[in-house]
């Protein structure tokens, strides 16, 4: 039987309540990298006619699992946000071989989603020139779909005026690439190949998992550090007029 997209960690953010309206149709996608994809959801993905990729991974990743499906009308960002344990934070992986306590890796989730507000921050501009282009649909990825990918759309959600509850909710969606993990029987050889040691039972939940408490790390570290993501946003250079743009191509 043929799985459609969703059954991997993707999805269109159409109709999301956002201020004044909803997220507008044809505009936002989300999803893992693709490594995963078949042939036939491969071919799904090119009828919905992306033109920008806005592609998270690190330059090893994106060698190890390049886009290869798409057209030369789309537009292409690879913008190297190494704010994850397979690229950043060897600290965080060597702590996780000292013990098998789950909030081991609990807490380096939580460091590591404290980190990507920064990391993004420099890629911002070229994110917002993509889409005041006009460049839509365009598809955030990463290569799990669910720690960079979950906080940069969940800042351009919130830009666009939709509620952190409702954000939230998004990303707990996201817990669909670990479920797809343990089906696959690639939790061994994945982290093996990433990290080099098998982490304990716990500590793999906890790393291919979604919590809300690591999304709100996230937050935290825009608003404490940033104060909140207006400012946030005018940090990444991108002015009130900027952000106004934006609300009206990501907003209908």
């Amino acid at each position: 039987m043929l799985e459609p997209l969703t059954s991997l960690n993707f999805r269109d953010l159409s109709g999301l309540p956002a201020a004044g309206g909803r997220v507008r149709p044809g505009t936002l996608y989300r999803s893992e990298g693709p490594r995963n994809f078949s042939a036939e959801q491969l071919a799904e993905l090119r009828s919905l006619n992306i033109r920008a990729i806005i592609d998270l991974r690190s330059s090893q990743e994106r060698a190890e699992a390049p886009h290869e499906w798409h057209n030369d009308h789309c537009h292409w960002l690879g913008l190297d946000v190494e704010a994850d344990l397979r690229v950043f934070g060897f600290e965080g992986r060597e702590r996780l071989s000292k013990g098998p306590e789950p909030e081991i890796a609990i807490e380096t989730m939580r460091e590591t989603y404290r980190f990507i507000p920064r990391s993004l921050l420099n890629h911002w501009r070229a994110i917002a020139e993509t889409l005041l282009d006009e460049r839509v649909p365009a598809l955030v990825n990463c290569t799990a779909g669910k720690d960079r990918t979950g906080v940069a759309v969940a800042l351009l959600l919130e830009l666009a005026g939709v509620s952190r509850e409702v954000i939230l909710l998004d990303y707990l969606a996201s817990s669909i690439f670990g479920d797809n993990m343990f089906r696959a029987g690639t939790i061994e050889p994945g982290f093996m190949g990433s990290y080099g040691f098998l982490p304990s039972p716990g500590q793999i939940d906890a790393l291919v998992g979604v919590r809300p408490d690591y999304l709100e790390a996230a937050w935290d570290e825009v608003d404490q550090v940033h104060g909140g993501s207006v400012r946030y946003f005018e940090q990444a250079g991108l002015d009130a007029k900027v952000q106004a743009a934006l609300r009206t191509i990501l907003v209908e």
